[in-house]
């Protein structure tokens, strides 16, 4: 069975969830099987994720039994929903019973609060190799999909799970990123592998229900990205009593070198261990891990790559200093097969042949541990989460049809130039509830005209240098804090 479920003990707990369920891995194979005495054909199911056992168990068995899910957000808003549905037509729904008079459809199986709902679209050709989808921009509804093929997510499960040296009766994960996001998945799958047990938690960080439910279940390993870790060191996470949390990991971003030392210092402190990786969709997450007993040696550091994988740079240049530079590459057995923009794209074959190109620009040091530096195309990651400038355009210009955007920024934060200021105070709201990010991701500047070259080139430079401007006026601007 997929993630070799069958081959467990069957008495322990796979799956533990904060709505009240938990399942043994006895409760997982027989639930698989009730999925597979349906009869379902290979086709398209779309899966809207939250963080508890209904959503998981559904995924399991999709993959098992070989049909093809896709998993995107439950908060995803419903105009983007529709847009993938029109898309990829969808033979089947997978979602939360309380969802299903909402979207319509007939329900013909139920299990631990999920739904499997019939649509009115058939099941048509796909490739026998594809096995799941994955959004490459979870939060803005993108069309275009990241197609794994069957292997990527056990093998790459496998070599995290060894490298982690995760143990059947010692590890209980803790699932708080989401699980249509490929981290979360990879959480998840790196634990029910080798028979440890998950936990799905949908409260946030911010809870104190969140910790109670993770001390009171003995939570083992956390997995978190850049944002996860601003927001327990602001709810005062070293001083909280988690004798059973011993692993900190972190990826979906670069922690900045403060933040990477506060978490890593901790960790040595308090007789836990920090381990940073990286990862992308493209490659069913993780891709590098970086020793523990490294970190406070090599802060900044994506480690070195999983086993079975190879990290090295492409247009690689060496420096003075001994170290080189370059876009950072993999190849691996976890590598997908390429994406998809339309249904038409799911009947293509492997166009990664196992190797994939990241899109990072990176550093190898001597002792062969790499640093991500910066980004070579027109993404962002916000709050872990990535997202496509261009795809956020669109959506603006969809809503705004006789205006001209244009979005840059950083991981921290995404700036949009607009050109009316009448619609100023309508876009950070607007686009917020589109890509379900909190408002601070988000800051307007009123231009202008957006610079252009004599090819009709944006002209980036000058964006940041309108930015720059606008946000030291209104710092200027600001009354001095005398509180201090």
């Amino acid at each position: 069975m997929f993630l070799n479920v069958d081959q467990h003990n069957q008495n322990k707990t796979a799956i533990k969830d904060d709505s009240g369920y938990c399942l043994s891995y006895a409760d997982v194979c027989r639930t698989i099987e009730e999925f597979k005495a349906l009869g379902l054909p290979k086709c398209i199911i779309f899966c809207l994720c939250e963080n508890c056992a209904g959503s998981l168990i559904g995924y399991m068995a999709f993959e098992n039994n070989k049909q093809v899910p896709l998993l995107l957000s439950i908060s995803l808003d419903e105009q983007l929903r529709k847009n993938m549905e029109a898309v990829y037509l969808p033979s089947y729904y997978w979602l939360p019973e309380r969802k299903v008079q909402e979207l319509g459809g007939d329900k013909i199986y139920a299990a631990y609060g999920y739904a499997l709902v019939k649509t009115k679209h058939d099941p048509y050709p796909l490739n026998d190799k594809l096995s799941l989808l994955l959004t490459t921009s979870g939060s803005t509804g993108s069309p275009k999909l990241v197609r794994h093929k069957y292997g990527n997510l056990e093998t790459n499960a496998e070599n995290v799970a060894k490298v982690f040296s995760w143990r059947p009766d010692e590890e209980i994960g803790i699932c708080d990123l989401p699980m249509n996001y490929t981290m979360g998945l990879n959480v998840i799958n790196s634990h029910l592998i080798v028979g440890a047990s998950v936990l799905m938690v949908k409260t946030n960080l911010m809870d104190p229900d969140f910790w109670a439910f993770i001390k009171n279940n003995g939570g083992t390993s956390f997995c978190g990205v850049p944002f996860s870790y601003e927001i327990m060191r602001r709810v005062g996470f070293e001083k909280m009593d988690l004798p059973q949390l011993y692993t900190l990991a972190e990826g979906g971003g670069k922690l900045t070198d403060k933040m990477f030392n506060w978490i890593a210092g901790y960790a040595k402190k308090n007789g836990k261990r920090f381990c940073a990786t990286f990862g992308t969709s493209e490659t069913s997450a993780r891709i590098s891990f970086l020793d523990p007993e490294m970190a406070l040696e090599k802060i900044g550091s994506v480690g070195k790559a999983i086993p079975n994988g190879e990290l090295f740079l492409l247009d690689e240049v060496e420096n003075e200093d001994g170290t080189s530079t370059g876009e950072l590459g993999y190849r691996g057995p976890n590598v997908t097969m390429g994406y998809a923009l339309n249904r038409e794209d799911l009947m293509k074959d492997d166009e990664f042949c196992g190797e994939y190109h990241t899109g990072d620009i990176a550093k190898r040091d001597r002792e062969g541990f790499y640093f991500i530096i910066g980004r070579k195309g027109r993404f962002l990651k916000l709050f872990g989460l990535r997202v496509s400038l261009d795809e956020t355009e669109q959506i603006l210009k969809t809503q705004y049809p006789n205006m001209d955007f244009c979005c840059t920024g950083n991981d921290k934060q995404m700036n949009i130039f607009i050109t009316n200021e009448d619609i100023k105070d309508q876009i950070i709201p607007f686009i917020s509830r589109k890509t379900n990010l909190h408002n601070s991701a988000f800051r307007v500047f009123v231009i202008k005209e957006i610079p252009k070259n004599d090819y009709g080139k944006v002209e980036f430079a000058e964006l940041e240098k309108i930015s720059n401007a606008q946000m030291n006026i209104g710092n200027a601007d600001r009354k001095p804090d005398t509180d201090h």
